[in-house]
């Protein structure tokens, strides 16, 4: 049984090869062509963009769950103390800070006001905390809350106050519990640095005082809330259900659920603009479908011959499968070893084009209008396309070039079934 189906597919490789080799010139190799490059341009365009829009919202979605939301927002736990040691003896939890938080309306010495969302966390956080000090740039001054009366502002907040390092800042509005005041003149503090993430809600919204300052500002009632960041932000429903075996009067909120409305238009973003690349495989299968159509038709000669020999319809329509299989694959491999190359290089690829583009039309005004020959720079743009941080992700790399394949295989195997209506008496009749 084995042997049989060996001899078959040895039987419809060699026949694929043979239709190959004669349809090497002419009309149907044209089309064959343009079917290769067409699944290659696809792939290749469909990994660079999807490459790219990662690095976009990797970069949001890194400094949200690493300064922001975290992995696993825990509240309620009792013990803090043993909450905290529970954490450390666990292998999948990476770091777990306690903090607190309060909406305030900010003002600075010069009047300018601002709202902003003041979180108290510890001290020493940059040191405990990879992920957070990974995130958080400091662009003036230092991430420095020894002092209680110490403030960390994000960057554009603090334009927005106009306040500077060495500068003070009142919280005057304070969101809290019943034992403090709702407005105060007294909670002022002194700007030790300024700080920027690749966030711009969080740089126009966030600043940090200590954990000290938190408990006094905020009220003895104010919600301590723990940070948890984990190995593999992927297992937070594990890490949930074991933190609620452990601490079963603790609340606890995931990434997911924190996120859901912006993480959710990330992920709309991104399928309609992989649908919309991915009409390019629709087109490319249209014109397989097309050309294979064709195909049979011009060899409906040979599947009779080859017929009346004593080969089934199946294995017949099984060579233009195959056929439409080696389209798609002599397209998707060159698609993604393009694809890959110029997203590993997107810097030089952009860099050659800005220098392309300032060239072509350097020349072309030397032609038309000397005098402004001088006037022709090179598009910024370019610059900013350069430093787009790419990432790859290998199960969408693979989905794209399996698709790709995929796409030729459908459109072969649909455009194949007219071998199934053809009567071979009748053609041979006919010849």
């Amino acid at each position: 049984m084995k042997r049989n189906r060996l001899s078959s597919i040895r039987w419809m490789t060699f026949i694929s090869n043979r239709f190959s080799k004669v349809d090497g010139k002419g009309r149907t190799a044209v089309t064959s062509t343009l079917s290769s490059l067409g699944i290659c341009f696809g792939v290749m365009a469909l990994t660079v963009v999807i490459s790219v829009m990662n690095g976009f919202q990797m970069e949001f979605i890194d400094a949200i769950m690493e300064i922001s939301s975290y992995h696993i927002r825990v509240s309620d736990v009792g013990n803090g103390q043993e909450f905290e040691s529970w954490c450390e003896s666990n292998p999948m939890i990476v770091s777990a800070e306690p903090f607190y938080e309060a909406q305030g309306l900010m003002i600075s010495t010069n009047g300018k006001e601002s709202a902003a969302l003041v979180r108290a966390v510890d001290a020493e956080v940059m040191e405990r905390d990879a992920g957070f000090a990974r995130e958080v740039h400091m662009v003036s001054g230092d991430f420095d809350l020894s002092d209680p009366d110490s403030i960390v502002l994000g960057n554009d907040l603090a334009r927005t106050i106009g306040a500077r390092v060495g500068g003070s800042v009142n919280i005057y509005a304070l969101s809290g519990t019943t034992d403090v005041s709702l407005i105060s003149q007294d909670r002022q503090f002194y700007v030790t640095g300024i700080f920027y993430s690749n966030y711009g809600d969080i740089n126009s919204a966030y600043s940090f005082v200590s954990l000290e300052a938190g408990e006094k500002q905020f009220g003895s009632g104010a919600r301590k809330i723990y940070g948890i960041k984990l190995k593999d932000s992927e297992r937070d429903s594990i890490a949930i259900s074991r933190i609620s075996e452990a601490f079963p009067e603790s609340s606890t909120q995931s990434w997911r659920s924190y996120n859901r409305t912006f993480f959710g238009a990330l992920r709309i973003e991104k399928n309609m603009l992989m649908m919309l690349v991915f009409l390019i495989f629709v087109v490319v299968a249209i014109n397989i479908y097309n050309g294979m159509r064709r195909m049979v038709y011009e060899r409906r000669e040979d599947i009779s011959v080859l017929s009346a020999l004593g080969g089934t319809r199946s294995q017949i329509q099984w060579v233009f499968i195959m056929k439409g299989f080696m389209t798609g694959l002599k397209g998707a491999v060159p698609g993604l070893m393009l694809g890959l190359l110029v997203t590993v290089n997107m810097e030089k690829v952009f860099l050659f084009l800005s220098k392309a583009q300032f060239w072509i039309q350097y020349f072309f005004m030397m032609i038309v209008n000397p005098a402004n020959a001088d006037m022709v720079q090179e598009n910024p743009m370019f610059s900013v396309y350069a430093n787009i941080p790419a990432r790859m992700v290998l199960s969408e790399i693979v989905a794209i070039f399996l698709f790709g394949i995929l796409s030729s295989l459908v459109a072969a195997g649909i455009a194949s079934r007219q071998i199934l209506h053809l009567t071979v008496a009748e053609v041979l009749h006919d010849d």
